[in-house]
């Protein structure tokens, strides 16, 4: 059997035990231990900022749409760049700003001509938005909390491969953030993609974060075996950064984003997910070259967690709420 823990060669051979054969980790999975991890971290300060869509995908010259705690937004840049963000109806008639059109900074509404300068209008004001450089967040004032100037900050790997994906579910931002806070789910839940999975440690009042030794499976008999934390710098995010091990400091950061209620009145929760991958071994230089090709197959590999992830927080979600 391979040794479990990460050691000089990225890849070890792994054999594919019965799923049901793993040892259980109900008994170490508490119930009380994830509510109140759930609890520190919704306590945390966010300073009003929502993730609300990954930075390449608000390109000059094209407007885009997104949503906030119900509220229709426009997002697009101005002259030098820099992300604006706003009403997405327009101050005339309502038309959807994000069908508009970008011209040298300024946004022009489709229905009528209405052309929008960054700045605002007395019309239209907008909203605090900062990119970092991965994702695009926008600041909402009335979501309950003393505004910060910048979002709290997650710090990534300066020579990464990055990328971003987004689903949403019928859930609230805690559910998924709960779902986070549950590592020992992995190889049961996900056995396509973990195995060897051992908890190390949970949050305690000292280090409130879980760090976790397990091997992520590369294809059906080989696996990259890695320690990681997981901890949560603000209510909506979960940052989990590996310690030890093949992309040591590689990190992928979960933010939940509350979109409002669905017509059926119950709220959606989108996941916007950033992975920033890193390694120290030279061959990585061939890994950032052919960084195009890579970012739909990181995408794909995150979407299929997250397929499952969300049937968990939604699943949550339904027997808080009554509605299964």
């Amino acid at each position: 059997m391979a040794d479990p823990s990460p050691g000089r060669w990225p890849l070890r051979p792994v054999r594919r035990p019965r799923w049901s054969a793993q040892p259980p980790t109900a008994g170490d999975a508490d119930p009380a231990l994830i509510t109140s991890a759930l609890k520190r971290a919704q306590a945390r300060p966010s300073g009003n900022w929502f993730v609300v869509a990954a930075s390449a995908d608000v390109r000059p010259g094209r407007p885009a749409g997104a949503r906030v705690l119900g509220r229709e937004l426009v997002l697009w840049r101005d002259r030098t760049g820099a992300p604006v963000a706003g009403p997405g109806a327009c101050p005339h008639l309502g038309a959807p700003l994000a069908r508009g059109r970008v011209t040298d900074g300024c946004l022009t509404c489709r229905w009528h001509g209405l052309c929008l300068p960054a700045e605002g209008t007395e019309e239209w004001r907008p909203l605090p938005a900062h990119d970092d450089g991965l994702l695009l967040w926008v600041r909402v004032d009335d979501a309950g909390e003393t505004p910060l100037p910048a979002p709290v900050a997650t710090p990534r790997p300066a020579d990464a491969v990055s990328a971003v994906t987004r689903l949403a579910g019928t859930c609230e931002p805690g559910d998924v953030v709960a779902n986070r806070l549950d590592p020992w789910h992995g190889a049961w839940f996900h056995p396509y993609a973990f195995t060897r999975l051992n908890v190390v440690s949970v949050p305690a009042p000292d280090d409130d974060r879980f760090v976790v030794r397990v091997t992520f499976r590369v294809g059906p008999w080989l696996g990259v075996p890695v320690m990681a934390e997981f901890a949560c710098p603000e209510p909506r995010t979960v940052l989990m950064r590996i310690l030890e091990g093949e992309g040591e400091g590689s990190v992928v950061e979960t933010h939940a984003t509350p979109l409002g209620a669905g017509r059926d009145g119950r709220p959606r929760t989108a996941v916007i997910e950033a992975v920033a991958a890193t390694s120290a071994r030279p061959g990585f230089a061939v890994a950032k070259a052919v960084a195009p090709l890579m970012r739909p197959l990181m995408r794909r590999a995150a979407t299929r967690l997250w397929r499952d992830d969300l049937a968990y927080a939604e699943r949550r979600y339904a027997l808080r709420s009554g509605t299964v």
